[in-house]
This record gives C-alpha cells, sequence and structure tokens, in this order.
C-alpha cells in the first residue's frame, strides 16, 4: 500500500556530525540539539542545512464511540464544539502555530455531529463517529481504506505545497483511550500499564477506561499483526488517517514532530504500514500519559523536552518546534573555528 521508506542520507548526517565539530564551541556542548540539527539536515538531504521556514500542523478530528462509556471528564458532544472553536481559532494549537508561523489545517474525518464549518474541513469525512472498539469493529473495510487513503493524500498534499516539516495534531473525546489500546496491543502491556489520566478523570473514571481498554483489546489481539485490521478493529477514522498521514509523509522524504500519546499511538501503526518510517520523525516532547512512554520506547525514539503536557491538539510539538528551528540554524549559521581565526584543540 505504501512505497518503501528511504532512509535520511547517511552521508548527510556525517557531514553535519562533522560540521559541528568544525563550529566554534566545544565538542557536545550543544547537547540534543546537535543531534536535532543532524537529523534535519540528513531529512533534508544537505548540509548546512536550510532553516525551516514553512511549518504545518495538520489537525485530525473525529469522535469515538467508547466516549458513551464515561471515560472522559467530557461529554462526547465536546468534539464538534472544540472542532468549530479550532476553525474559529481559539484552541491551542491555534495560538502555538501562530506563533511559530505555522500554517494549521483541521480535517474532521468522523466528528459525529453536523457543524457549521467550511467544505474544505470535511472534504475528507468518512462517517460520523466511530464504532465503540470494546463490542464493536470502528470502521468498516471500506471505511478504513478511505481514511487511510485520506492520510496518504492529505500527506501529499502538504509536501507538494512546499511544507518543510509537519505536525499531526489530534482532537476527539476518547481518543487516549483508543491510543491506549493501540499501544498495548502493539507492546504487549496490561491495560493498567497504559491508561492514564486522559483530560483529568479520577479513579472511578481510570477504572472504567482500564475496562474499556481491557475488553478493546480481547478484539485487537487477534488482529494486531495486520496494521490495517487493527486500524479497522480498534482505532478511528481520524487516527487511521493520522497513521497513513505519518507513514506517507516518511515515503515522501518530509520530516515530522510527533506529538504526544495519540500521535505516537498513530506513528507505532504507520511504523508497520511503511517499514524505516521512525527514522524521519522526531519526538517532541514525553507527556504525562503512560501510553506515550510505552510507545515512544517502542519506536526507540527519544523526547526532546518534557513539560509534563496532556493537552494534545499538536500543542507539544509546537513547542519543540522552536528548538528545532534552531538547532536547524546554529548548524547552518554558526562560525567555524577556521572563519574565526581561531585554533581548536581538535
Amino acid at each position: 500500500m505504501f512505497l518503501p521508506v528511504c532512509p535520511p542520507d547517511e552521508s548527510v548526517k556525517q557531514a553535519a556530525l562533522d560540521r559541528w565539530d568544525r563550529l566554534v564551541k566545544s565538542p557536545g556542548a550543544l547537547g540534543d540539539l546537535e543531534d536535532v540539527g543532524t537529523w534535519i539536515a540528513a531529512c533534508q538531504g544537505v548540509c548546512p542545512p536550510r532553516p525551516l521556514t514553512r511549518p504545518r500542523v495538520v489537525v485530525f478530528a473525529g469522535d469515538h464511540g467508547v466516549a458513551t462509556r464515561g471515560i472522559s471528564v467530557y461529554p462526547a458532544e465536546a468534539t464538534a464544539q472544540a472542532l468549530i472553536m479550532f476553525v474559529t481559532g481559539g484552541g491551542a494549537v491555534n495560538v502555538l502555530a501562530a506563533a511559530n508561523g505555522a500554517a494549521l489545517r483541521i480535517v474532521d474525518m468522523a466528528v459525529a455531529a453536523e457543524t457549521p464549518v467550511p467544505d474544505e474541513v470535511k472534504r475528507f469525512k468518512v462517517r460520523h463517529g466511530s464504532g465503540a472498539v470494546d463490542q464493536e469493529d470502528a470502521l468498516t473495510d471500506n471505511e478504513v481504506r478511505l481514511a487511510v487513503e485520506a492520510g496518504r493524500a492529505i500527506a501529499d498534499q502538504e509536501v507538494d505545497a512546499g511544507t518543510d516539516v509537519l505536525i499531526a495534531g489530534d482532537l476527539g473525546i476518547g481518543n487516549s483511550t483508543v491510543a491506549a489500546i493501540l499501544v498495548a496491543a502493539l507492546t504487549g502491556a496490561e491495560p493498567t500499564a497504559v491508561v492514564g489520566r486522559g483530560s483529568g478523570i479520577d479513579n472511578e473514571t481510570w477504572i472504567r477506561k482500564v475496562a474499556v481498554v481491557r475488553d478493546a483489546l480481547c478484539r485487537a489481539h487477534a488482529v494486531r499483526a495486520n496494521p490495517l485490521a487493527l486500524l479497522r478493529t480498534s482505532a478511528s477514522a481520524d487516527i487511521a488517517a493520522m497513521a497513513a498521514f505519518l507513514a506517507q509523509a516518511a515515503v515522501r522524504r518530509t520530516p515530522v514532530l510527533l506529538d504526544g500519546a495519540i500521535t505516537t499511538a498513530a506513528a507505532l501503526v504507520a511504523e508497520r504500514l511503511a517499514p524505516g518510517a521512525r527514522q524521519w520523525w522526531l519526538a517532541s516532547h514525553r507527556s504525562t500519559e503512560p501510553s506515550h512512554q510505552l510507545a515512544l520506547a517502542q519506536l526507540g525514539l527519544k523526547p526532546l523536552v518534557d513539560l509534563k503536557m496532556r493537552h494534545g491538539e499538536g500543542s507539544g510539538a509546537l513547542i519543540a518546534l522552536p528548538l528545532v528551528a534552531m538547532a536547524t540554524r546554529m548548524l547552518a549559521e554558526m562560525t567555524t573555528f577556521k572563519e574565526a581565526g581561531i585554533t581548536s584543540h581538535v
């Protein structure tokens, strides 16, 4: 379904490592930022790397049948209300995207209610809501195909429009429950190990959420070796589209900053859709959700920052974006020892 993923340029990676050693600083003095700048250079295939000037955020929105199980502090109707807020500019993702000069795109994949949003937002909509995955499939075979095709098409559109770094955001009551199911299915973790506090739930709600994940896992385990079947059985249209978006971005050799638990759960599936895709992703932050930490470990990704966040929407990735942009510019624009006329000890 996806073309093979080529890794970032290894020769450019080595050139970037060599360049860091020639810049006016002690070896390794910029810590993890040096790794980030090196990764961007390798993704771009050029050293010094080009500055990041066209970041793009795509928020995938959808409702989830498990939201009716009492597993969130918010009612299921809040998804549609938040969608309208995002479109009109009042969400955290709107503020953070504007602060970064990042273009923002909202995609309604499966919001249950009809909303007064532009047709472009609903262009790829697959259905109204998704099945309650503790008792039924999230999608039909045709719906999961449409969602995957949508995610791939959206990635192609953004890359063709000239973006130089992508961020996937999420919106949907109950999506942290679906993410926990996917992570448990793909890592072998127990339900109690993947369920966090999500929207800020109390102990009684947490127990209900664990029970939903436990029941859903009984269905997910049978199909976990088949990523499309897993998306159909245990995900949702928005998360299926997000997984395809992440996979296709890697196929198109475009770096992606992963956000939190939902995005990284989709990334676990994307890595199975397009093996090697993880090389094109940077973990922007570590959220407080235990499923996020398990997914990052499975992908072998080290988060750039840890601000105890669990908000979603792409917010953590947008907060990390300036660090990525600065690391890129330092690698490209700092003076070398030779240019400064300084004799290096190396």
